[in-house]
């Protein structure tokens, strides 16, 4: 199996890991097929992603997404956050190996949980933000 350059360099160099006590919005998921679980929290101010940071449990791609989705949405709104999709992780890491694609729908889903739990707390709106799933494969993803 090939990795990119870039998915090598966020597995072995990760941003963000960890946890941030005072959390806006944070969301757990995970994939009971492969048994990655992936946390993500966000420091939201003024609808601002301030700070995402992640704790995952998984294989190589599944850390590498978890970083790359990290470093896609510090800095965007809320809304914009919804723009990143797991083709977008996809893309910024230079590909993934087609057995490993549930990894970015991984990433999506934890920005999605995290947004869900900030939108529950502050009753702010998100559009195009659903009930997050615990477990990707409920999604019926085509991987």
């Amino acid at each position: 199996m090939e990795y990119s350059d870039k998915v090598m360099d966020h597995f072995t160099n990760p941003r963000n890991t960890g946890e941030i006590p005072d959390a806006d919005g944070t969301g757990t998921v995970g994939n009971v097929k492969c048994g990655d679980i992936m946390k993500m929290d966000l420091k939201i101010e003024n609808d601002i992603i301030k700070d995402a940071k992640f704790k995952t449990f998984g294989c190589g791609a599944a850390v590498a997404t978890s970083s790359m989705a990290t470093e896609l949405i510090k800095g965007k709104n809320v809304d914009e956050a919804m723009d990143i999709t797991n083709k977008a992780v996809m893309e910024a890491l230079d590909g993934l190996p087609p057995i490993k694609v549930h990894c970015s729908c991984l990433a999506e889903e934890a920005i999605h949980a995290a947004l869900w739990d900030y939108s529950q707390k502050t009753g702010r709106k998100i559009k195009g933000l659903k009930k997050p799933v615990n477990d990707i494969e409920e999604l019926h993803l085509d991987d």
